[in-house]
């Protein structure tokens, strides 16, 4: 009864549109009372003991890391890079605007960092260039699901913590995919530009320019160098990590670059602040969450049901299942309401925990652009000045080139494990 409760209300407080804190906080609640058991302060205890663990206070950091690099002008510079490189080819803005957020996402590890830092630079430079509002926010918002998968990523230390696997190992098994994902986007990007003729840049970039461009990033690129040559090394652990990455974004943006005054860091500290209070206390929710789950031994009945099925079906079902829930479910109680649950399943049929995980961080990105909940969709609206619908219709073929390599990635292991396996994580 008490698992026919929680459902309804999770699903009733999702339609009616409560933000998913609430909701799952309500929902276990319920939960709680139906099975009359257990005293209501197991709640405030449980979201407290969800919220107090070291490898959260990564979470912090990384996300300051982020804010000094986006607000340090490093977007410019990287997107300026990256048309050097790749622009002088039919839609070679397209393509810059995809490389560069697979640049970016090495240091923010954000899809919404990604998409309103570089998108509001890429977005009306692309329009200026002549190509579609509705085609630049489309690009850029799926180029941006591919900063949470090249590390460092916010999204796979919850994964991590929550599925019980190394958050090193898991940063590792997210490169392969990561740059599968960036190029099956410049493919399509090409395609597309060639279709609908959009401009090709004339004139040439010598060696010199390269040179000198390329200097003016490599300092922002070796941050994800640092921390995970830094965790797989074993010179720090993650959490360390993260305060070594903060301290690295603020020398190069405050002493080196000076993009950045000591003046602005107050407001950048309340900013991210408040998106790490959001986070946490969705954490500490989704834990009474599943707390209530483990009561009702939900995880045991759907193992049972699943394990039915072979490896290979199970992964299907894992990818069509998070696919529908991501339309209405945001990305972090995804991870830490569910994954607890279908991981051990996972690895009782065969499958490697790193593997699992990255496909489940995958299908949790790709909730980031499915509309009605997809929240870098709304980031890239306003930027363009377009409508949630025309952007929707836009995304929708490269949503789906990107659920294709979502697949290639299922039945590969092998895109997913051997980085790891080189740096002994298997």
């Amino acid at each position: 009864m008490a698992s026919i409760v929680l459902l309804l209300v999770t699903l009733i407080t999702l339609v009616i549109g409560m933000p998913i804190v609430f909701s799952i906080g309500i929902a276990a609640v319920c939960g709680l009372l139906v099975i009359g058991e257990i005293p209501l302060q197991f709640v405030p205890q449980r979201i407290y003991a969800g919220m107090d663990s070291f490898p959260l206070l990564c979470i912090p950091f990384f996300i300051l890391a982020g804010e000094l690099m986006s607000h340090g002008k490093i977007t410019e510079r990287l997107l300026e890079f990256a048309i050097i490189v790749i622009g002088r080819i039919r839609g070679g803005l397209a393509l810059a605007n995809v490389l560069a957020s697979m640049f970016f996402g090495g240091m923010t590890g954000s899809a919404i960092a990604d998409a309103s830092a570089l998108g509001s630079v890429e977005i009306p430079m692309m329009v200026k260039s002549g190509y579609d509002k509705e085609f630049s926010a489309a690009v850029t918002c799926a180029s941006a699901m591919v900063g949470p998968l090249i590390p460092p990523s916010i999204l796979v230390v919850i994964y991590a913590l929550s599925g019980g696997v190394s958050i090193g190992g898991l940063f590792l098994a997210g490169i392969i995919p990561g740059v599968l994902v960036g190029l099956a986007l410049m493919v399509a990007s090409y395609i597309i530009s060639v279709k609908r003729k959009y401009p090709i840049r004339e004139e040439k970039v010598g060696l010199k320019d390269f040179i000198i461009s390329f200097r003016r990033v490599i300092l922002p690129l070796f941050l994800p160098i640092i921390i995970v040559g830094g965790i797989i090394s074993g010179i720090f652990t993650p959490t360390e990590a993260s305060a070594v990455a903060v301290g690295y974004a603020f020398v190069v943006t405050v002493i080196i670059t000076r993009k950045i005054k000591i003046a602005d860091l107050p407001d950048m500290l309340i900013h991210s602040g408040v998106i790490t209070a959001i986070v946490m206390i969705i954490v500490g929710t989704a834990t009474v969450f599943g707390a209530v789950i483990s009561l009702e031994q939900l995880g045991d009945k759907l193992g049972a049901l699943l394990r039915f099925a072979g490896p290979l079906s199970f992964l299907a079902i894992t990818n069509v299942f998070l696919l529908i829930l991501g339309t209405f479910v945001d990305n972090v109680p995804m991870i830490l309401i569910f994954a607890p649950t279908l991981a051990p399943i996972a690895v009782s049929l065969g499958i490697h925990p790193l593997h699992y995980g990255m496909l489940f961080v995958i299908n949790c990105t790709l909730a980031m652009i499915t509309p009605p909940l997809g929240n870098v969709l709304f980031v890239a609206c306003p930027i363009a000045g377009i409508s949630m619908e025309s952007l929707s219709r836009e995304i929708f073929v490269l949503f789906l080139i990107e659920v294709g390599v979502l697949f290639l990635i299922t039945y590969i292991p092998f895109t997913t494990l051997w980085i790891p396996e080189l740096f002994g994580f298997l």
